[in-house]
């Protein structure tokens, strides 16, 4: 079903797969501000919103590239914690499970 009027011969572009590098570079342009946005996505044919995206991505992202190991895994999920919360979870799943086994054993008998 074309939902395009009659006169209309739009053509699909192919998605592109564009390689990080890439997309750094034009990020790192659009945030130096040497040209205009749509000055720029133009020449790197690249849709001003997707610039914009990968822009944001990047200043969101640029502060983790100074972290250290030790920051990133004090950052992270303290495992110990972690491994007693399974735990718990793991004895309330067992005591739900024999209940309600009790419970269909005792519905069963007349």
């Amino acid at each position: 079903m074309n939902h395009c009027p009659q006169g209309d011969q739009r053509t699909k572009r192919p998605r592109r797969n564009d390689a990080p590098a890439f997309k750094a570079k034009v990020a790192l342009a659009a945030s130096k501000g040497d040209k205009p946005l749509a000055e720029l996505a133009q020449q790197v044919d690249v849709h001003l919103s997707q610039i914009t995206q990968w822009n944001t991505q990047l200043l969101e992202r640029a502060p983790g590239l100074f972290t250290t190991q030790a920051e990133r895994q004090a950052a992270g999920p303290d495992a110990k914690a972690l491994h007693s919360k399974i735990g718990q979870l793991a004895t309330e799943n067992a005591f739900v499970a024999g209940a309600l086994g009790r419970l269909a054993d005792a519905r069963g008998k007349p």
